[in-house]
């Protein structure tokens, strides 16, 4: 039964130095690095390159946003308007988030006003 073998992208740094001194054409297999290793194996094997991976996005970050006092009551007041119709169309779950983000919303008040 043949065994399968492990992507050369899951081995250690050693299996690959170990594997690239049984290959002809590569050279200075202790001084190489891990993906250097890849890549002289790959080449070695007649296999295409690697494709780089790429990079993340950085997300960019929104500009806060900082509301007076008599705005965030205003906004208080239309929240706990919602929460009210949200009660009587018995939406419980709509209703609980309204209440955290009055919460929320009446914390901040506090502190702008301090």
């Amino acid at each position: 039964m043949e065994k399968k073998e492990k992507p050369l992208e899951k081995l250690t740094a050693k299996e690959l130095r170990e594997m690239a001194l049984g290959m002809p054409g590569i050279e200075d297999v202790h001084a190489m690095k891990k993906e250097e290793l890849i890549t002289a194996i790959r080449a070695a094997k007649g296999l295409p390159p690697l494709e780089p991976k790429k990079e993340k996005k950085m997300a960019v970050k929104k500009e806060k946003v900082v509301l007076t006092a008599p705005q965030l009551k205003q906004k208080v007041r239309e929240l706990r308007g919602k929460r009210e119709e949200a009660l009587q169309q018995k939406n419980w779950k709509l209703a609980g988030i309204l209440r955290k983000q009055v919460s929320r919303l009446k914390k901040k008040t506090r502190h702008a006003t301090a």
